[in-house]
């Protein structure tokens, strides 16, 4: 069987099919290259004008799915959305319950400024004006014309009291005395006994008459009472007018097309008669409070709270990284002062759902649903369309503090949410809301097919990173290694890899190599340094694997033969680094009912796949030798010096040319290595990491005495298509001193390790002589021809026996 040829085992990119010299020349693509699938998935979604009609971005981390969204709503966002500022500001009727004003974008700022300047204008000018000489003349005078009223009821009775010999006392207000006159002085009760009967009921029908009077004049006085508070009031009301009313008007006039604005200022009108006291007292509380919650010293009831201010009228984008549930949906903070927790609409705070409201919140989905109360409230916004911020003490009620129940903000917000395809099917199927709520799915390809177009599309994308991380320009030499590299960690000679971020941390590490060396553009000769850096840092595991097969710990042959024993090959992954590694498959015979001992399973070391795969050799061992009659050879089948678990099935056609070895008594060549999964029709099927384990035996060699120029790996046919092997391995095949070869069926793996052909049965069954399937055959014949007689010659001994 002939080796794989060069070209077969690294398909190296062509310098022509780049049609440039740096990356300079490319314009960079403003999309994700190779993502055209999730691409129209967002477009549709958010094209979509309907609720429900989310995005889940499904993918592996690093394929850069957060970027592709960014740039995509960077280019194709939908300007038929407008954005808004959002502000809170008193509700003077219910002080718990904070009005919510919906602007246009910018015009929050804008409202808060006016207020602001309203405000610092009434403070200096309300005090002045309330202590001016006009007002207190105009209030004096009003409190002297109603003082002389009451007065002059008061004497009025006073002096009808004094005609009928009694004397009025008015102490407190609403208090008074009425008292029987002897003369100058007031009758005590001696005299007052003293006199007749007559003149006692004289006295007392007088004081009853005088009493009802008083009470009269009394209420008189109270209507009087209150009509003068209103006639101050309404002084007070007048006064205020001509202070702030023309700039409330014109505030009115410049917000008259909101509607909302011009009632609360209306509202503003009313309620700064009613408490002009916060205008005319020092009020350090209100100071203590304004420096604690860092707001200006003016008073808190007229400040405007600005929730969401949007500079300009562009449609929002807003990436959430830290998805707390504050963070989300908002939070009222809380002042203390002296003890007391303080709390007031001014304290409001906006959360993420309020910045994309009207445009798009990107969030990451596993931290959504790490976070508590999160999914849950973000599900309710969704549904109910609208943000209500509630304090997560209250949601847990832990607190009982007073709160404010602020408006419910209207939520008009498409939510993207990037995660990995577990979390994804965990979600639809435990979550029966969830695909209500995200009735898209943006599935992100992790390669693409690489062509000559493609190849050029990825030298723009390649460039798009250079021009967005500010890095050294790549030659075409550069950009052709990447693609290769791409096409290495893709598996596949005619696909690359769409994991951008690996690709950028190639580039920032060749950057600097190449600034290292002060080079003016990433040559090859920088993005191979980067690789064999990035190499070095990770394969301390792997060298220590190589030092136990170097000193002879490990054992392994690359020369010679030998019976039931086959070079195996496997992968190991520490922490992302891929190294292949020679593993010893031994396999023994022994008389038995045909059964193949596998000792990994038996030990509980094999996972159900390698369990399924010694089950399938079985079967292709039975179809093989015990169609017509019992086979009478057992074997067991063990990976030597293997004390983990082992799992896969891709050792099974190692494991089969042992066994095959073992019942034929052939040995197997210890200079080839073998991987390879087999059916149960000795099919060789495809298995992973193939080019890890060629380039792990072919090290193995190089430690184990050097390169023989016999050594080799076999590997399965359909896997040679995924072969970008090692630059140094290639070396060695095109100086003739390793060999790669591609099987598709068993028999041809069998050939190759054993020397012998494995044979091809007849139309009876029966297989060559000297073919290893032959000798099998003849072996097996052998035992149940010998199996007959003993049975003949205990039947001779006791006829009994049947």
């Amino acid at each position: 069987m002939k080796s794989l040829s060069l070209h077969q085992l690294y398909k190296a990119c062509v310098l022509k099919d780049l049609p440039f010299k740096t990356t300079r020349q490319l314009e960079p693509l403003a999309e994700i290259v190779g993502q055209n699938r999730a691409q129209e998935a967002v477009r549709f979604a958010l094209a979509m004008p309907h609720s429900g009609y989310n995005v889940y971005a499904v993918g592996r981390n690093g394929l850069g799915k957060r970027t592709m969204m960014l740039r995509y709503l960077e280019h194709h966002v939908d300007t038929e959305h407008s954005s808004h500022d959002w502000c809170y500001v008193a509700n003077f009727e219910e002080p718990r319950i904070p009005k919510l004003l919906r602007l246009p974008a910018g015009k929050g700022n804008a409202l808060k400024q006016d207020m602001e300047r309203l405000m610092g204008r009434l403070m200096k000018m309300i005090p002045q004006t309330f202590d001016s000489d006009s007002f207190l003349e105009r209030s004096e005078q009003l409190k002297n014309e109603y003082g002389k009223k009451q007065e002059d009821e008061l004497e009025k009775v006073a002096n009808q009291a004094k005609r009928k010999k009694v004397s009025l006392t008015v102490t407190t207000p609403g208090g008074y005395r009425l008292v029987a006159m002897n003369g100058e002085e007031p009758h005590t009760a001696e005299t007052f006994q003293a006199l007749t009967d007559e003149e006692r009921e004289k006295f007392e029908d007088s004081i009853n008459k005088l009493e009802k009077k008083l009470r009269q004049a009394l209420r008189k006085l109270a209507d009087w009472e209150q009509e003068y508070a209103e006639k101050q009031q309404a002084l007070n009301q007048e006064t205020l007018e001509g202070i702030s009313g023309h700039q409330l008007d014109e505030l009115i006039a410049k917000y008259k097309d909101l509607p909302d604005v011009v009632a609360y200022f209306e509202a503003v009108r009313t309620d700064l008669a009613d408490s002009l006291d916060i205008f005319l007292e020092d009020n350090e509380e209100q100071a203590a409070i304004a420096y604690a919650s860092l707001d200006k010293k003016m008073p808190r009831r007229y400040l405007v709270n600005v929730l969401v201010h949007q500079k300009t009228d562009e449609v929002p984008v807003v990436v959430e990284d830290n998805p707390t549930y504050h963070n989300l949906f908002g939070y009222v903070e809380n002042v203390t002062y002296k003890g007391t927790v303080f709390t007031d609409f001014s304290l409001i705070r906006p959360g993420s759902l309020h910045r994309a409201n009207g445009g798009y919140l990107l969030m990451d989905a596993i931290k959504v649903l790490e976070q508590p109360f999160v999914w849950d409230g973000l599900k309710r916004a969704l549904r109910s369309k609208s943000i209500q911020i509630n304090s997560l003490e209250r949601e847990m009620t832990l607190s009982g503090t007073i709160s404010i129940e602020p408006e419910a903000v209207p939520l008009d917000v498409k939510i993207v949410l990037f995660g990995d395809r577990e979390t994804w099917m965990l979600l639809q199927d435990y979550d029966s809301e969830f695909s209500e709520l995200f009735r898209v799915t943006a599935d992100f390809e992790n390669e693409m097919y690489r062509t000559d177009d493609s190849q050029f599309l990825y030298a723009k994308f390649i460039a798009s990173l250079v021009s967005e991380k500010q890095l050294l320009h790549c030659s075409n030499k550069a950009v052709a290694r990447i693609i290769e590299y791409s096409a290495r960690m893709a598996d596949h000679q005619d696909r690359l890899s769409l994991h951008a971020a690996d690709i950028a941390n190639l580039l920032r590490e060749s950057d600097f190599w190449a600034r290292q060396a002060g080079a003016r553009l990433i040559q090859d000769i920088h993005v191979e340094r980067a690789l064999e850096s990035a190499r070095y840092r990770s394969s301390r595991i792997r060298d220590q694997f190589y030092d136990s097969i170097r000193d002879g710990s490990t054992l392994v042959s690359t020369e010679g033969a030998c019976v039931g024993q086959v070079n195996a090959l496997s992968v190991l992954s520490t922490g992302g680094f891929e190294f292949g590694l020679s593993n010893r498959i031994t396999a023994t015979c022994y008389y038995g009912d045909g059964a193949v001992m596998d000792i990994e399973r038996d030990v509980k070391l094999g996972g159900n796949i390698h369990s399924k795969g010694v089950m399938i050799l079985s079967s292709w061992l039975a179809a093989h030798f015990a169609v017509n009659d019992p086979m009478h050879l057992s074997a067991s089948l063990t990976f030597e010096q293997n004390y983990g678990e082992v799992d896969g099935d891709s050792a099974s056609l190692a494991e089969l040319c042992a066994l095959v070895s073992t019942l034929s008594g052939l040995p197997v060549r210890q200079d080839l290595a073998i991987t390879g999964s087999v059916n149960q029709f000795g099919e060789v099927q495809p298995i992973g990491g193939v080019n890890e384990k060629v380039e792990g035996f072919f090290h193995t060699c190089q430690l184990k005495g050097g390169l023989t120029g016999t050594q080799g790996a076999i590997l399965p046919a359909t896997n040679v298509q995924n072969l970008m092997l090692d630059s140094e391995v290639v070396q060695a095949v095109r100086k003739d001193q390793f060999a790669v070869y591609s099987v598709s069926r068993a028999e041809e793996a069998i050939t190759l390790l054993l020397g012998k052909p494995a044979g091809k049965a007849d139309a009876k069954g029966r297989y060559p002589k000297q073919s290893v399937f032959g000798i099998i055959q003849q072996r097996l014949e052998k035992m149940r021809e010998h199996e007959r007689q003993e049975h003949a010659r205990d039947e001779q001994k006791d006829p009994s026996i049947h």
